[in-house]
């Protein structure tokens, strides 16, 4: 990883896991003012599946599009939390025994194998709703206008919910097992449509919005929040090309997780294409993604970086 980006993402990773225990452990100043604090049990399940490591990439993302919109880091944190807080719902959800059936996640038991499965989608549904809370109360303390702050809300539910990152999954839960031999009888052409639907809003959606969240309190124009959307979906697919092949050939261990995709029956790039063709496939993305941020110069530095680091992680 280049060291502007290992810096950036550490900096980023610091200020987003403290704010992220302040806003669990202190709960702020509920909105509709008889609310009592959340119970313990609750907000222990919630806590530690947001402490349970990850590269912080979506919270990174927000306060790197501000930053390109000359916004720095501290004006956007609670936006950048709520990223990470859909994100987090969604692995604690994506690991239930009725979706992936996950008993580890980042080299840890999955939170349903330690609170239970009742507590692990409870812990979703409030990590989703508290996302929307911090992202609000983030655009207040900017007082940003009515309708920016109505935007800010709308492309985070956009990226996140049935037509972005909710519909990706159903989609790649209607693509594996039988399913996937139903699609594959149906040629090429459809499971590569299907195959692309799935990445582009299972993963991309998500990342979008991050950069279109900080691009919004940053308050950028329609043709660089163009600009940001497009590097967000050539990084974002290209991020779960990669992520498809490390599933096939990369280290178990330093990936944290015990299954694979080629043993649960999924539909994949190199299941698709081979692995060769998938990277190609995704190096041809990263230089898309560059070419998207032209507008933005030297301000852009980290995402420049960012997009190459995707198809060279190992993890």
């Amino acid at each position: 990883m280049p060291p502007r980006l290992e810096r950036s993402l550490s900096t980023a990773g610091r200020l987003v896991e403290a704010r992220l225990r302040a806003i669990i452990l202190r709960g702020g100043r509920a909105a509709i003012p008889f609310l009592a604090p959340a119970p313990e049990t609750l907000r222990k399940s919630m806590l530690y599946s947001l402490m349970a490591g990850g590269k912080r990439l979506r919270p990174a993302l927000v306060i790197e599009a501000a930053a390109c919109c000359g916004l720095p880091a501290r004006k956007v944190l609670d936006a950048a939390c709520a990223m990470e807080m859909i994100h987090t719902y969604s692995l604690i959800h994506d690991d239930l025994p009725s979706m992936d059936d996950d008993d580890l996640r980042r080299g840890k038991p999955t939170n349903h194998k330690v609170f239970g499965e009742a507590a692990a989608i409870l812990a979703g549904d409030a990590l989703l709703t508290l996302a929307f809370e911090a992202a609000a109360g983030n655009a207040a303390a900017l007082r940003l206008p009515g309708d920016a702050a109505a935007e800010l809300v709308r492309v985070i539910a956009a990226g996140s919910g049935w037509r972005g990152m909710v519909g990706g999954q159903m989609a790649d839960l209607e693509a594996e097992g039988p399913a996937l031999r139903r699609l594959a009888n149906g040629g090429r052409t459809l499971a590569r449509r299907r195959l692309d639907y799935v990445h582009i809003h299972k993963t991309a959606a998500l990342i979008t919005a991050s950069l279109e969240a900080g691009a919004v309190l940053g308050r950028a124009g329609a043709s660089r929040r163009a600009a940001l959307r497009e590097y967000g979906r050539c990084v974002g697919l290209a991020f779960q090309i990669a992520d498809d092949v490390l599933d096939r050939v990369g280290d178990k261990a330093k990936l944290g997780k015990s299954g694979s995709d080629l043993a649960n029956d999924k539909l994949t790039y190199p299941r698709l294409y081979g692995v060769a063709a998938s990277r190609d496939k995704a190096l041809s993305l990263v230089r898309d993604a560059h070419q998207a941020l032209r507008p933005f110069g030297a301000r852009a530095a980290v995402l420049h970086d960012l997009a190459d680091d995707v198809v060279s992680r190992d993890r």
